[in-house]
């Protein structure tokens, strides 16, 4: 059995999806949630959860002893690397990295050069600029090292005048439509496509684009999913991308505007992972250049859904809350044991499956409804 260390903010849905690929899995992340660790053979704490950064010293630690250990390919690279590209080269030091490298990353993180790459290709994207706009109405500010949507905020705001200095922010004209992605897997000169995602994006605590899920694959329409795909093979060609990664774009009719890549597994691998084979591929597209053919012929992938539930209060998960949140098939990201979850922050997530995208959004806000409805009953 091959060994494989799983990194990221939170390693849950990279670590069960490996273990099903038959991999020994080394979860690396923040929480150490009771399915992470069942999932993994290993786990380490890589920083603090309240924090949301992953602890640089404690991942190269944790890196060292998997290497010394031996039985271990490599590593995977999930959410919280975004900015931090020179971590990921201390780390793939310590231990081979199976994954985007880290100029790759450099160059699609920078907004710069990715928005120049769009133009090349004559791809859409929202007009952007590093300064300031004279009007800030209808403009948002962005962080191109952010993830999960909590770094964008109206470009009114008054930290926000002038230049976007620093990290990688720049400002962005906001442009309607359905928040969508598309997830694939590179080799570093092509891409294939597994699907294409409907974005949950609501406001959260003054954050008006919160990432909080996804649901698909659905069927966006003939041309949004050329224009989709066409930016996607453009990009992994132009920077090089490898394994899972995930672009998010705006379709509005007929129209795509793409607004940036995740070159690494996104949260909408989880919609991919029932059916097996989703981290393999992800190898096999790093170590031998091969892409899958996705779905399988013959085969097609029913509608699922995932979605992350956030604290409307202040709660204290006791032992009690912990078993009714497990004892849902439904449930998952559950603390290992008794928590404290601040306002905003969030508690778990919920996943559904059906015969199309409306029932799924559905049964996910119900599911959600039910663990707020379990949580409040469980401190009235």
């Amino acid at each position: 059995m091959t060994g494989l260390a799983l990194a990221a903010i939170s390693a849950r849905m990279l670590a069960q999806a490996a273990r099903d690929d038959g991999f020994e899995v080394a979860a690396l992340d923040l929480f150490g949630d009771i399915d992470t660790r069942q999932a993994a053979a290993r786990w380490d704490a890589i920083g603090e959860p309240a924090a949301m950064a992953i602890d640089g010293d404690r991942l190269l630690a944790a890196l060292a002893s998997i290497a010394q250990a031996g039985r271990t390919a490599g590593w995977i690279a999930g959410a919280g690397f975004e900015g931090r590209p020179d971590l990921l080269e201390r780390g793939a030091a310590m231990l081979p990295l199976i994954g985007t490298p880290a100029d790759a990353l450099r160059r699609v993180r920078d907004p710069q050069a990715f928005f120049a790459l769009l133009d090349a290709h004559g791809i859409a994207h929202p007009p952007v600029r590093a300064t300031a706009p004279p009007d800030a109405v209808g403009w948002l500010v962005k962080d191109a090292h952010g993830c999960g949507g909590w770094h964008i905020r109206p470009a009114g705001e008054a930290d926000d005048a002038g230049h976007a200095e620093g990290g990688g922010r720049y400002f962005q004209r906001e442009v309607p439509g359905q928040p969508m992605s598309a997830t694939f897997v590179a080799n570093g000169r092509d891409a294939a496509i597994l699907g294409f995602n409907q974005l949950i994006v609501r406001p959260l605590g003054g954050r008006p684009f919160v990432f909080c899920g996804a649901v698909g694959p659905v069927a966006p329409g003939e041309q949004v999913a050329a224009r989709a795909t066409a930016a996607v093979r453009a990009a992994a060609a132009g920077f090089g991308l490898r394994g899972l990664c995930s672009l998010d774009f705006m379709a509005d009719g007929n129209a795509v505007q793409v607004l940036e890549v995740n070159a690494r597994p996104s949260a909408s691998m989880a919609l991919y992972a029932a059916r097996g084979g989703i981290v393999a591929a992800h190898v096999r597209a790093c170590v031998q250049g091969l892409l899958p053919r996705w779905p399988p012929q013959g085969a097609r992938d029913p509608v699922h859904g995932s979605e992350f539930v956030f604290a409307p209060r202040p709660l204290r998960l006791d032992a009690a809350a912990i078993d009714r949140l497990a004892a849902r098939g439904d449930c998952h990201d559950i603390p290992a044991g008794p928590a404290v979850v601040g306002a905003g922050d969030p508690l778990c997530s919920v996943s559904a499956r059906g015969p199309d995208a409306q029932a799924v959004h559905a049964m996910l806000a119900s599911r959600r409804g039910d663990v707020l409805r379990l949580l409040e009953e469980t401190y009235a």
